[in-house]
């Protein structure tokens, strides 16, 4: 039995679809509601527990609810699935959601607060601007190999070569290809000015907050992979242990256990593959260089690359410093490196 009643609410951007379950986790009504008469319909409501799906505007319609007095709960839309009987409609969705949060076996995404927003909306243009200058990249480099014109990889080669090969009349562009690839390169730099921008007031960011000036003590931490963990982690407190934020990053063994024969796999690759990514490339700058060191941590990374090889250290290493990530934020502790 829960202590209200649970309002599931299958959001969408115009007409929202809720199915209510009484006190007793049974149904009791559901009802269709425009985007401008959601809030007036629960200020109306006693307290009650209001779950939503983890999607767009999820976190904005959390805070809206929670001033108005319910506790608010958004779920992960993956897990949620498997509570859906029948035909896969609105109003069935809605009640999935609802009894996903009666069961109470799935971990809630913490709400984010407009700051926590405002951050890692940050990222997440830097982190398209990248993928755009790639994209570029790749795209001007595979135009002039059809022209005979090999460059290697790299941003900075491309900007460095450009100019000659639109200067040089020898080889085989026409003034058609050359104007094309000259708003190229005019793109490439623009590109390149906006990243700058973000890389300068990201570091600026990270030195000027607390939690990632502590981030940063631990090996492979830098100012991006700081700031991505403390966006993605938050205050920790939706883990328990630092394992769980490590099996929740998707950086534990898939397990693939019956007739009690227990079989592990690779890793389970969940979570967010952008922050899995950014701290398994930070381990593997450690692993790296840990040859050349002595200290405790590089000793291990040097035993397990010896037994396990170079990509399973880096990825048991990533696990470790996530670990470690978690205790700093979670129990605002320091990161002390052990000689």
């Amino acid at each position: 039995m829960v202590k209200h009643k649970i309002i599931g609410i299958d959001l969408a951007k115009n007409s929202f679809y809720l199915f209510i379950l009484n006190k007793d986790g049974k149904a009791e009504s559901k009802k269709k509601l425009t985007r401008t008469k959601l809030l007036a319909y629960l200020a109306q409501q006693t307290k009650c527990t209001v779950a939503m799906e983890a999607c767009a505007t999820s976190h904005y319609w959390a805070r809206e609810i929670q001033k108005l007095g319910h506790s608010v709960q958004l779920l992960p839309a993956q897990h949620v699935k498997g509570y859906l009987r029948g035909q896969k409609n609105d109003y069935n969705d809605a009640l999935a959601i609802a009894e996903a949060c009666l069961h109470g076996a799935i971990r809630p995404v913490p709400i984010k607060n407009i700051k926590q927003q405002d951050e890692q909306t940050f990222l997440q243009m830097r982190r398209h601007l990248s993928a755009e200058r790639t994209r570029l990249i790749n795209h001007v480099r595979g135009l002039l190999s059809e022209y005979g014109l090999i460059l290697n990889k790299g941003s900075t080669v491309l900007q460095s070569a450009l100019p000659g090969i639109l200067e040089d009349a020898n080889n085989n562009l026409t003034d058609k290809m050359r104007a094309l690839v000259n708003r190229q390169y005019y793109q490439l730099v623009a590109l390149e000015d906006e990243l700058s921008w973000y890389d300068k007031q990201l570091k600026l960011d990270a030195k000027n907050d607390e939690v990632c000036q502590r981030l940063i003590k631990i090996p492979g931490f830098g100012p991006v992979v700081s700031k991505v963990v403390k966006s993605w982690m938050g205050d920790g407190k939706q883990f328990q242990r630092g394992r769980d934020a490590s099996a929740a990053l998707g950086l534990v063994p898939k397990q693939f256990s019956t007739g009690g024969r227990d079989r592990l796999l690779g890793i389970s690759k969940r979570g967010d593959s952008y922050v899995r990514s950014q701290v398994v490339h930070g381990a593997r700058a450690v692993v790296c260089r840990a040859s050349e060191k002595n200290d405790p941590l590089s000793l291990w990374i040097n035993r397990l690359v010896e037994a396990r090889g170079f990509n399973k250290a880096v990825v048991a290493l990533a696990n470790k410093l996530t670990r470690v990530a978690w205790v700093i934020i979670a129990r605002n502790e320091q990161y002390i490196a052990v000689k």
